[in-house]
């Protein structure tokens, strides 16, 4: 009999905690909070748009590539086109923070031959021919206007390379502001009509994200003046219109 007590004693020790209520702590898988955000009630939207603006900075690439028979002398023309280049461009009243050297280069060149021996064998042969000296500037023009006439002048002082040119603002900061503007109410817009097709009301915002770039478009007409003759008018030169555009990555709470 005593037995049969101790063991009804043990069986209830041991699967008593059993019956007690699970207790999840705050986070815990499992537990339901009312403040949380559940996966099912959230909206992913992306949405983009863009300003444009007429450019008021230029950035040319330009430079000089001098050949010569030995290394030095192609270094020796190098460095004098390039002082007439540095010329043009402080007449020009391009300031020295505007002026950055991009690359700076000297390479052999070599020709490569076809050799006939007297056996009929024939074979390549390699030749130096001389060395060729490049230096290329990065600059930034803010007169616009003037754009096209210091291309000239670069060129008459002495530049034969121009590798690229590029328009930009200044400072875009007015520009992507606005294109964020109107991509954040696009983003809106568009997460409230999915919310009213699907019976919700859009919440909170959850997370934002952002991508912030600059293209550029030509416009078709170049700045040249058509009442004077070829040869007297500057290089023309078309700026078009920059734009900045933005993208934004919003997730919006869906309520009922």
């Amino acid at each position: 009999m005593n037995r049969l007590i101790a063991l009804r004693v043990l069986t209830l020790a041991v699967f008593a905690p059993l019956a007690a209520a699970p207790v999840f702590a705050q986070g815990t898988p499992g537990m339901y909070h009312p403040q949380s955000i559940q996966p099912e009630t959230t909206i992913d939207i992306s949405a983009q748009a863009a300003a444009q603006r007429t450019p008021d900075i230029a950035t040319i690439s330009v430079g000089v590539q001098a050949n010569g028979k030995t290394a030095s002398e192609a270094m020796a023309t190098q460095s004098k086109l390039m002082n007439g280049l540095f010329d043009a461009l402080k007449k020009a009243k391009i300031d020295a923070k505007d002026m950055q050297t991009s690359s700076l280069s000297l390479y052999p060149e070599y020709d490569y031959l076809q050799i006939n021996e007297e056996n009929g064998v024939v074979r390549q042969e390699q030749r130096l021919r001389g060395y060729v000296a490049s230096n290329q500037l990065t600059v930034k023009v803010r007169d616009l206007n003037n754009l096209g006439a210091t291309l000239d002048n670069l060129v008459n002082a002495g530049g034969n390379t121009i590798n690229g040119i590029s328009f930009a603002l200044d400072n875009p900061k007015e520009a992507e502001d606005e294109a964020r503007r109107k991509a954040m109410r696009e983003a809106i817009a568009r997460a409230e009509l999915f919310a009213t097709e699907a019976g919700y009301s859009v919440g909170r915002i959850v997370t934002i994200s952002e991508n912030v770039q600059n293209y550029y478009q030509p416009m078709p007409m170049a700045y040249a003046r058509a009442d004077l003759a070829m040869d007297a008018a500057p290089t023309p030169v078309a700026a078009g219109e920059v734009g900045y555009s933005a993208q934004v990555n919003v997730r919006f709470e869906l309520v009922k």
